[in-house]
């Protein structure tokens, strides 16, 4: 396990900002890692910096940030202005491309059926990310099952309401779990 994957494993918990005025709970809880959803090409420079002066190590959601490029001019950009931790991502082209720019990646699949469910296998075996982020995070048999066809390191995500979906996901097999409730961070 390289050290990157280490990170995630020794932080089971990440705080998943999808509102900029979360963003400085989630800077002062005792979560380590954040889930950047949301900002800008004017404010994620700041928004990262911020991150570091709290020694929080931030993943941007490529895909919803606005104003980048989903190509390797925006991924370029964002290297070298923005210098998160690592990215986020639902396309798999967007992860290669992450990839060969030495970021951190994760990808993010959702399972909504059968058919996502072989669809993100096939991409996670194309696109080889670091890590995985499966959502919704409560579906744990799945979970299970990803980690042992991939054998990449899973972050479990979405709808995790509770600390039994916290335990649950874990001991499935999710190194850690991304969340949007403040109140889960501080478990």
């Amino acid at each position: 396990m390289n050290d990157h994957v280490g990170i995630l494993s020794n932080n089971p918990i990440i705080a998943a900002v999808n509102d900029i005025e979360k963003y400085k709970i989630a800077l002062e809880s005792p979560c380590s890692i954040i889930f950047l959803l949301t900002g800008n090409i004017l404010n994620l420079r700041s928004l990262v910096n911020q991150a570091r002066e709290y020694d929080k190590k931030v993943f941007i959601h490529f895909d919803l940030m606005d104003g980048l490029t989903k190509d390797t001019t925006g991924l370029k950009f964002v290297k070298e202005h923005v210098q998160p931790y690592g990215i986020i991502s639902t396309r798999s082209s967007l992860i290669k491309r992450a990839n060969d720019a030495d970021f951190f990646t994760i990808q993010r699949i959702f399972l909504l059926d059968s058919i996502s469910f072989e669809k993100g296998i096939n991409d996670i075996k194309t696109s080889r990310p670091d890590a995985i982020e499966i959502m919704p995070g409560v579906v744990t048999k799945m979970t299970a099952e990803v980690c042992a066809m991939t054998h990449v390191p899973v972050i479990a995500g979405g709808l995790i309401k509770e600390k039994k979906d916290v335990i649950d996901n874990l001991s499935a097999g999710a190194v850690c779990i991304s969340t949007s409730r403040k109140e889960i961070w501080y478990m």
